[in-house]
């Protein structure tokens, strides 16, 4: 019996392998030989992996390669024949397929490198009933170093599906392909070398969608490069999403805004939050970048789709930068960061130039002036517009923006700190500064202490005139995160909700009885209540949207009670329930942002 083993070794646990199961999957079971997969992490040690490795006792691995694992792989392939001798070696991937026969000559004990994609290729590998030299699509060795001819890509309807066993992706994402390809040429992308866009039949894209949701999985993320490249297709699945939610699963996809149309802005705005999330890469505003790369972007049409899918407050919207193109300098990149955040997308990543193998980028990196990691990820360290000063300025923003931007962690707070800067890169640029003077970039702050340094910032800034404000701002903020029991430092006194102690005791045990706010709970008394859920007492309006720095204080403080069962599907945050001084009006409303509908306690 021929044992032969398929490996990944991903960048985090919650991640898969797709590209290992496809090919075990279309290779199918014969007699003669058995295919395994054994997935890792880059966090695991390279003698714990190399342990496990043996244990298998394959007499074939195959390495799936990508520049987030090759370091790891390449620290193990010399490894390999001293445990294993006579093991057939064998790569595969995106970070292997470029330069194929160097990397044979660099690594004697590697037999071949399958080239571009794999599922077919692997078969013929696998069987083991044809000549290397007739299986396209390979580079390996026999004496001498040989490159078979080019393979045709594969019919996508004919690759088996993957997940008919979910058990080893218990809470981790699965990601599915409907397409392959992409009709773009940007060129700092390998997807441009694939320009020939293929599609599942969407008759079996409906019947394995279908496979997650009755098996109700949290969420699926599509790998298609460009989901709505093909109307008709990316309309005939949001519709099947729509008719058959089951109220718990997510689908994320990858689109072009350019690209989407009337008919399809209508589906999105009817499907339930928290269904879908759309991430749209942007990369720049740079009329004189976009050419360069090759990326045409309407400007006006991107703000006009996004602002109409965020319209709904239904789906979750991710917009992406990438610093270090280029024509693209500091103030450039600033501008470009300042018009992608004034669309208020639920997250905003900032990301940085890879210079990958094989991509136009890599042929012109000499002519951009561009330096970068010699490995892997082969980031950029500078460009002709970009000094490696800046770059480190926009790396510190990318982590401030990821702590308190794109975590929905600070959001009443964030809104109020953007009212004092002239423009938000200048919010996260300071707030860099000051986590840079703490030490607070080498001592990493806890999650639940950000809020203490978030204060802290506030007060070095004009917001100092508005401390109360601040302070309960962020109580707010926290609260609608976490059930907290001890108060943070930054919060103010309650002596105040000893007055109150009897009302709100009342109202835990009219909810114990009635459950008019608190349904869901089940059957808890009063105070199992008090404790799975939180009322915070407040002297200013924290709760409004259109919150101010000059905001007046209440006449008389109001409560908040704070819902843990029912969330808000895109932020993440509680339910709140404005209880104005236990017995005026009030109001209650289902997320920032959101009108709220007025009640009667």
């Amino acid at each position: 019996m021929k044992k032969i083993l398929l490996t990944a070794i991903n960048a985090k646990y919650i991640h898969s392998n797709p590209a290992l199961y496809s090919l075990r999957a279309y290779a199918g079971v014969k007699a003669g030989r058995e295919i395994q997969i054994a997935e890792y992490t880059i966090n695991h040690r390279s003698e714990d992996i190399l342990a496990d490795l043996y244990r298998h006792s394959p007499d074939m691995i195959a390495f799936s390669c990508y520049i987030w694992n090759w370091e790891m792989v390449s620290r193990l392939l010399p490894e390999l024949p001293k445990i294993l001798p006579g093991i057939e070696i064998w790569l595969g991937g995106p970070e292997v397929s470029y330069d194929a026969e160097e990397l044979l000559r660099r690594y004697p004990m590697v037999r071949g490198i399958m080239v571009g994609e794999g599922e077919e290729t692997f078969k013929e590998l696998a069987d083991g009933e044809m000549p290397l030299e007739e299986i396209r699509g390979i580079v390996y060795r026999q004496g001498k170093i040989i490159k078979t001819d080019r393979r045709e890509p594969t019919d996508l309807s004919g690759i088996p599906f993957l997940y008919h066993q979910l058990e080893p992706f218990e809470n981790r994402i699965i990601y599915y392909e409907s397409s392959r390809g992409c009709p773009y040429r940007c060129s700092y992308c390998l997807s441009s070398l694939d320009k020939k866009v293929r599609l599942r039949s969407t008759d079996l894209v409906k019947q394995e969608l279908q496979f997650f949701l009755d098996r109700r999985v949290k969420q699926v993320k599509f790998v298609d490069r460009t989901f709505n490249c093909s109307h008709e297709h990316a309309m005939e699945i949001w519709r099947y999403l729509l008719e058959h939610d089951n109220g718990v699963t997510n689908f994320h996809f990858e689109i072009e805004a350019d690209l989407i149309t009337e008919e399809e802005l209508e589906l999105l705005s009817r499907m339930r939050p928290g269904l879908a999330q759309m991430e749209i890469g942007v990369q720049t505003v740079n009329p004189d970048t976009l050419r360069e790369i090759r990326r045409h972007t309407d400007m006006d049409r991107l703000r006009y789709v996004v602002g109409r899918i965020r319209q709904g407050h239904n789906i979750h919207v991710h917009l992406d930068l990438i610093a270090g193109l280029p024509y693209e300098d500091y103030e450039s990149f600033r501008h470009s960061f300042n018009v992608v955040y004034s669309m208020k997308p639920e997250q905003l990543q900032l990301g940085f130039l890879k210079v990958l193998k094989g991509a136009y980028m890599h042929q012109m990196a000499e002519a951009y002036g561009i330096r970068y990691l010699a490995a892997p990820p082969y980031e950029v360290l500078s460009t002709r517009w970009l000094p490696y000063d800046k770059v480190l300025l926009l790396k510190e923003v990318e982590q401030m923006v990821e702590i308190y931007y794109n975590s929905s962690q600070f959001v009443s707070a964030v809104h109020l700190l953007e009212q004092v800067f002239p423009d938000a890169f200048s919010l996260y640029l300071s707030l860099a500064e000051f986590y840079r003077e703490k030490g607070y970039f080498t001592q990493a702050p806890g999650r639940s202490y950000r809020y203490q340094v978030l204060f802290e910032f506030a007060m070095t800034t004009a917001l100092s005139r508005a401390e109360a404000l601040v302070r309960e701002v962020l109580v707010y903020d926290l609260y609608l995160r976490e059930n907290v029991k001890s108060r943070p430092d930054f919060a103010p006194l309650q002596e105040q909700k000893a007055q109150y102690k009897k009302q709100i005791r009342a109202f835990y045990e009219k909810e114990a009885a009635e459950g008019t706010y608190l349904a869901g709970y089940g059957n808890y008394d009063s105070r199992q209540l008090a404790r799975m859920t939180h009322i915070e007492l407040y002297s200013y309006p924290v709760w409004e949207t259109g919150l101010r720095s000059d905001t007046k204080a209440l006449e008389t403080p109001a409560a908040v009670l704070f819902d843990y069962q029912r969330r808000e599907p895109l932020t993440y945050q509680a339910r709140t329930v404005v209880l104005t001084d236990f017995g005026r009006e009030s109001g209650e409303r289902a997320s920032q942002g959101q009108s709220f509908e007025k009640e009667q306690i």
